[in-house]
């Protein structure tokens, strides 16, 4: 968190200042000064500033104000002298809600949800990550309509930015048609993924895939791994950094290539909404050979961030898929201080540090085991004035003929179908 803020302070923008506002309830299942802890994070991505926390125990949530009333009048006073911008909540607030609290603080109240709303809204470039946001917007905004005053907020800043956002000045079902459209735009894209993803398994290249927690490492072990020829993705120490899904060509120890991608990250309490709508994107992990499920090894919570991706994994299908944990960051912490119950420690595991560059050769080692259900290891042998096949295959695999007086030898690790292209050259198997 130091770094993004120290990175947004760089910046000549004049950071907004927020208040954070959460309940005991509202952090489960992490405990109340973690959950606030994350939620700071979320605000500084977003690129504000926190200068005041506020929280309470309560039984139960209050429906008009969420809270206590006085621990409403405790946060307008805080907003007076400490001059703040904005009042972000840790928990999700309906329409009413908003409306009362705006009304009586005097200041623009948003919640978690609208919050990763906005951060997802900043990140997203793609055309289809566009209106994957837009639709999570609408269709977050619909049930909000009778409550919310003025949906046309000008002012800008935290909370109400987004990619292609519209002023929403017309009734429900003006809403709902827009939603419909944004729909009908997202099938057709799924239409273009479709064909693209068919190439890529017609191409018989294995795919890993990279999923995990929100600012666990995915795209610092992508660029890792990918060919050195291959565009690096951008990596900030920052809550949803990545957003659009990245795929680049790798290579293993024994030169076999693979495609490597990378896909949006995790967090506690993910919108739903954000989940259903990105659904689409995250069902590529469906067509991957293996899944890498990126840990923080130093993080506090490791047990919940755990537990939080699998939950996802399980709602899009995917939990039947050949899964390896990847503890990255282990430079930060001793192995024996790896917090994760014996009960949930998986079988397949590898621990390393992508920053550092530290036991890439194992992780890479532990992801050719786990293709090897489809893979035979094969010796080829070419005659001299036979060698069309042979080249295509050095250049392919990127590997090293080994010439002898009785021909040109070829030892290579091979997909079932590319084996039965090259079967009459195999000499061992």
């Amino acid at each position: 968190m130091d770094n993004v803020y120290l990175e947004n302070l760089n910046s000549n923008k004049k950071l907004e200042k927020v208040i954070t506002v959460g309940t005991n309830i509202g952090a489960y299942p992490h405990s109340l000064e973690t959950s606030m802890k994350e939620l700071a994070e979320l605000v500084y991505a977003d690129g504000a500033e926190v200068v005041g926390e506020v929280t309470q125990n309560i039984y139960k949530f209050n429906p008009k104000y969420l809270i206590g009333s006085g621990k409403v009048d405790e946060i307008k006073e805080m907003v007076e002298l400490l001059e703040v911008d904005a009042v972000v909540f840790n928990d999700e607030l309906s329409g009413i809600q908003v409306r009362n609290l705006e009304k009586r603080i005097k200041k623009k109240v948003i919640d978690r949800t609208n919050l990763i709303l906005d951060i997802f809204g900043l990140r997203a470039t793609t055309y289809e990550a566009k209106l994957q946001v837009e639709l999570a917007r609408l269709e977050y905004q619909l049930p909000r309509l009778l409550g919310i005053d003025g949906w046309s907020r000008t002012g800008g800043g935290i909370g109400t930015r987004g990619p292609g956002e519209q002023i929403i000045e017309t009734d429900r079902r003006r809403l709902k048609r827009e939603i419909d459209k944004i729909k009908e735009k997202l099938e057709k894209a799924k239409r273009t993924r479709d064909t693209t993803r068919e190439r890529r398994i017609d191409s018989n290249i294995p795919i890993v895939s990279l999923v995990g927690y929100t600012n666990a490492g995915k795209s610092t072990i992508l660029n890792r791994l990918k060919d050195e020829e291959s565009g690096e993705v951008s990596v900030k120490n920052m809550l949803f950094e990545t957003l659009d899904p990245s795929s680049r060509k790798a290579r293993l120890l024994s030169g076999r290539e693979f495609i490597i991608s990378d896909t949006v990250g995790f967090v506690s309490k993910l919108p739903t909404k954000i989940v259903e709508a990105f659904k689409s994107t995250l069902e590529e992990i469906k067509y991957s050979d293996l899944i890498l499920h990126v840990i923080d090894a130093s993080s506090e919570d490791l047990e919940i961030q755990y537990n939080t991706t699998m939950a996802i994994l399980k709602d899009i299908e995917v939990l039947d898929k050949n899964i390896i944990t990847v503890f990255n960051k282990v430079d930060r912490v001793d192995l024996y201080d790896i917090n994760l119950p014996l009960r949930v420690m998986p079988d397949k595991k590898v621990y390393i540090s992508a920053l550092k560059d530290e036991n890439m050769d194992s992780l890479l080692k532990i992801i050719e085991d786990n293709l090897d259900e489809k893979y035979f290891d094969v010796k080829l042998k070419f005659a001299y004035n036979d060698t069309d096949l042979l080249y295509k295959l050095v250049e392919k695999f990127d590997a090293k003929p080994i010439y002898e007086e009785d021909g040109i030898y070829l030892d290579l690790k091979l997909e079932e179908r590319e084996y039965e292209k090259v079967k009459d050259y195999v000499v061992n198997v």
